[in-house]
C-alpha cells in the first residue's frame, strides 16, 4: 500500500526542483524531512509540502505509520509554460519562458518499497 501526494503547477523549472527530489528520494520520511528542512533551495519548502501531504495520506487512508514509511518514487514532471515579452534593442522583443512543473511523491512502507 502505497500512498502519493501531487504539488502542480509549482512555479519552479523541473530542473531546479529536481536537484531537491534527487536527495530524498529512496531515504524513509523522517530523514527525507530532516534534509528537506536544511535544504538552501526555495523548492524545498515545496517539496516539503508535499511529502508531508503524501505521509498525512498513508496515515489517514492506509493507517500506516509515519516511521515506517520511505519514499518510494519522487519526480518533477514539467507543467505548462507561462510565455512572456521583454523588449529589446530596435524595437525587437525577446520571449521569457516561465517554467512551471508538478511534483509527484510517493511513499510506501519499508519492505514494499
Amino acid at each position: 500500500m502505497e500512498a502519493k501526494a501531487t504539488a502542480r503547477y509549482v512555479r519552479v523549472s523541473p530542473r531546479k526542483a529536481r536537484l531537491v527530489i534527487d536527495q530524498i528520494r529512496g531515504k524513509d520520511v523522517v530523514s527525507a524531512q530532516e534534509i528537506l528542512k536544511f535544504t538552501n533551495r526555495g523548492v524545498a519548502e515545496t517539496v516539503e509540502k508535499t511529502l508531508n501531504s503524501a505521509v498525512a495520506n498513508a496515515e489517514h487512508n492506509h493507517h500506516l505509520r509515519p516511521e515506517s514509511l520511505v519514499v518510494k518514487t519522487a519526480f518533477a514532471d514539467e507543467g505548462p509554460t507561462l510565455k512572456r515579452i521583454r523588449p529589446r534593442a530596435k524595437g525587437s522583443a525577446a520571449r521569457i519562458r516561465k517554467r512551471t512543473s508538478h511534483i509527484t511523491i510517493i511513499v510506501a512502507p519499508r519492505e514494499e518499497a
